[in-house]
């Protein structure tokens, strides 16, 4: 039985999400490696390719050409990222309840589901910030066909005409402040789905159900859901910071200097970088999957369910009620019940009527 199959507080999920990341490292780092394998790939290749545009005297090519590059790899970081968190609820289900878990038997388990999984991302991605393409892709037209014709945003827009200083500032003042309302949309739809991933994996759901799923479960812990992704964002923040700080200021010195940051830094900065990824990727999906399993301990009696089937005490099926038609007539509701024919039989010579002696 799983002792840890219980209603927990916030402070007990955190704690239980740093014991599972501390005893099973190895296996979430793992997991998590895969993806940040791809994406140092990926990066060192980029740095390949502005190196070679430069030896080749192509520079001004390079702003298009990285664009380019940019527009390709989308779709790759996104499907590896997808595999690897879809991997990271599965392996955390694994150990959570006691079973026995490995990186490729967890990427193994989601493979052949993973389209439905990116699909569900993609539909929780496009509702939770549809606003801020909307918003933006508006205010960047705004500043191209309004602000820039009339110098808004160039050294002589002291020259600039006040009306269309102040259509600027009115439009920029809405705009900051559309921001800021998408942005607490884009949270509150985002703990909406929270629990959307895990649902789908480990219920075996489709796309929308696992949405609908998370919508239901999530109901009543969303703030607690919010903090646990902002204590996490803080930690991963502070160890980036911590890890990148050198790099930071090696890139502050060369744009002093007007040069460029060294082959052999950028590469180094790419190395820290994955093991960074690699271990800070899997905290947040982990402590999610905790939270799925602490909904459904609350509302559903999950742990009950859990240590039912242990004892071998899962309770039979309900059987089928059989057609009223081949029910036992209630003889003792009628008046009577010789004139009455049985539903589910034929009348018999004793059920039909006397007959008329005038025929």
């Amino acid at each position: 039985m799983q002792t840890n199959l219980r209603p927990m507080s916030l402070g007990e999920i955190l704690d239980r999400t740093a014991q599972l990341y501390r005893t099973n490292f190895v296996l979430f780092a793992g997991i998590a490696a895969v993806y940040a394998g791809v994406l140092l790939i990926i990066n060192l290749a980029q740095i390949g390719i502005q190196q070679l545009l430069t030896h080749l005297h192509l520079a001004k090519e390079m702003p298009l050409i990285t664009l380019a590059f940019v527009v390709l790899i989308i779709p790759v970081i996104f499907i590896c990222a997808g595999a690897a968190v879809a991997a990271n609820n599965r392996a955390v289900a694994w150990v959570n309840l006691d079973q026995t878990a490995t990186i490729r038997g967890a990427y193994a388990s989601i493979l052949p589901r993973l389209g439905r999984y990116l699909w569900l991302m993609t539909i929780a991605a496009f509702v939770i910030y549809i606003p801020f393409v909307v918003l933006f892709t508006g205010y960047f037209v705004f500043l191209f066909v309004y602000a820039r014709p009339r110098g808004l945003f160039v050294q002589g827009a002291a020259n600039a005409s006040p009306q269309a200083a102040i259509v600027f500032g009115l439009v920029t003042l809405g705009f900051v402040l559309l921001a800021l309302g998408a942005f607490v949309y884009a949270v509150l739809m985002a703990l909406r789905y929270s629990l959307a991933l895990p649902a789908a994996v480990l219920e075996d759901l489709p796309a929308r159900k696992a949405l609908r799923r998370s919508i239901d479960l999530s109901k009543g812990s969303r703030g607690r859901i919010f903090v646990l992704g902002l204590l996490i964002s803080v930690i991963q923040i502070g160890l980036a910071m911590v890890t990148q700080i050198f790099f930071i200021v090696a890139l502050f010195v060369a744009v002093k200097h007007h040069t460029e940051l060294p082959v052999w830094v950028q590469i180094l900065q790419q190395i820290v970088g994955f093991f960074t990824n690699s271990f800070i990727g899997p905290m947040y999906a982990t402590g999610l999957t905790l939270f799925y399993y602490d909904q459904r301990i609350r509302k559903e009696g999950f742990d009950i369910e859990r240590m039912m089937e242990a004892a071998g005490m899962t309770p039979p099926a309900i059987p089928a009620v059989a057609p009223y038609s081949l029910l036992p007539w209630p003889e003792a509701l009628t008046d009577e019940p010789d004139q009455a024919p049985q539903p589910g039989r034929a009348a018999d010579a004793d059920d039909a009527p006397p007959e008329s002696p005038h025929g």
